[in-house]
């Protein structure tokens, strides 16, 4: 069995997993209003990491990105257990996989910007910031391990695939462990991208509600120490589906999303009603929430607890799974209450399939949580963790 050990992460709602925690048992949004991002500066809400980050190595300047310094963040806070492991192991036996969606391309946008008004590029400027394989890359360099080091880039799937990727490292004997998860800065090209699609909310979003109409983009880093080493949360299952329907839209019968969650039950040997909570993808988009709603509810019913937290931390793109999954393990390891889905500025859209949104507090019975990442692509993934401690 793979658990666990340890974890860190860093998003708007929180620099640390204690601010974390308490702001999601609280249901306080870390998303803010805001005009610096979107074209003609049209408004929108967007989640900021707004604590400082750390600043890389001068001898690893050419990894220095926000993207990285955010991975730095929660690195921190899982220092201790990683040296310990590094320590136990040895540097080659230690895995580093990444999720990403956008790496470090911010630092290119701010590079461009430069060279448009001084006809240079700036000193700073390293296009290997920007590179979609430069997390593992970074972090590899940073705690010099020799192991198995990449970064996997299936949009909003992303590090959900990098802890499914660590799992098969460990189970295929090429790692003794895995440091998995991943990152997404803020960046123009991605907001103003969905923007293109019409995908961007100009208000705080609304998962599953009555004239909902978009996301609101957040950043996040978060990473997970896998080992065999017994914890108290395991990784029981993992599901993986590309339905391949659409280049941006999901399939309107959740079909790939329904069987990345079977297949979830099915390799942790657990049946639909023995799931205490599902972290909804819920992204707030007409056809994401419709087409997952369907989903959940031939295979779950509408018993099964349910909410998405991306009101709370804003869709954090590759770094969602990651983002969620720790979310689930906060739940699960601090008997938090499940996250209510607000529908405070409007009402449940009655029309999707019934499914049982949270909309008052409570706890969690079946200490057993899946966690659901979908993507462009119709590309699919979900975790399913439990309390074995």
């Amino acid at each position: 069995m793979i658990y666990f050990s340890a974890a860190g992460m860093t998003n708007a709602l929180g620099h640390s997993l204690e601010q974390i925690s308490e702001n999601l048992a609280q249901g306080k949004s870390g998303l803010k209003p805001s005009t610096d991002w979107l074209l003609n500066q049209k408004p929108t809400w967007i989640g900021e990491v707004c604590a400082p980050l750390p600043e890389v190595p001068v001898e690893l300047a050419q990894h220095n990105s926000r993207n990285n310094r955010l991975l730095m963040a929660a690195l921190e806070q899982i220092r201790p257990q990683l040296d310990a492991t590094i320590r136990q192991f040895g540097s080659a036996r230690i895995a580093v996989v990444m999720g990403t969606s956008t790496s470090g391309i911010h630092e290119g946008e701010l590079a461009i910007a430069h060279q448009l008004a001084t006809g240079e590029l700036p000193d700073s400027y390293y296009y290997q910031q920007q590179e979609l394989g430069d997390p593992a890359q970074f972090l590899a360099a940073l705690l010099k391990l020799n192991g198995p080091a990449y970064t996997i880039s299936t949009a909003c799937s992303s590090s959900v695939r990098a802890i499914i990727s660590g799992y098969r490292l460990i189970k295929a004997g090429l790692a003794d462990a895995a440091l998995v998860g991943g990152a997404d800065s803020l960046c123009r090209m991605a907001i103003n991208g969905f923007n293109s699609l019409e995908s961007i909310s100009s208000q705080l979003c609304q998962p599953f509600a009555e004239g909902r109409n978009g996301i609101n983009i957040g950043e996040s880093a978060g990473l997970v120490l896998l080992t065999r080493q017994p914890g108290q949360i395991a990784l029981l299952g993992m599901g993986e589906s590309s339905d391949a329907w659409h280049m941006s839209a999901p399939h309107p019968e959740g079909v790939g999303a329904e069987k990345a969650m079977k297949m979830a039950l099915t390799q942790a040997g657990m049946t639909p009603d023995q799931i205490g909570y599902i972290n909804l993808h819920g992204t707030a988009t007409p056809l994401n929430d419709a087409a997952e709603s369907k989903a959940i509810n031939r295979l779950f019913g509408h018993t099964t607890p349910c909410s998405s937290t991306k009101h709370l931390t804003g869709h954090t793109l590759g770094a969602a799974g990651i983002t969620e999954a720790i979310l689930s393990w906060l739940i699960l390891t601090q008997d938090l209450n499940l996250p209510i889905q607000d529908f405070s500025m409007s009402v449940k859209d009655r029309t999707l399939a019934d499914i049982n949104l949270m909309t008052s507090p409570q706890k969690i019975t079946n200490k057993t949580i899946i966690s659901n990442s979908f993507a462009f692509g119709g590309n699919n993934a979900c975790v399913l963790l439990g309390d074995v401690g």
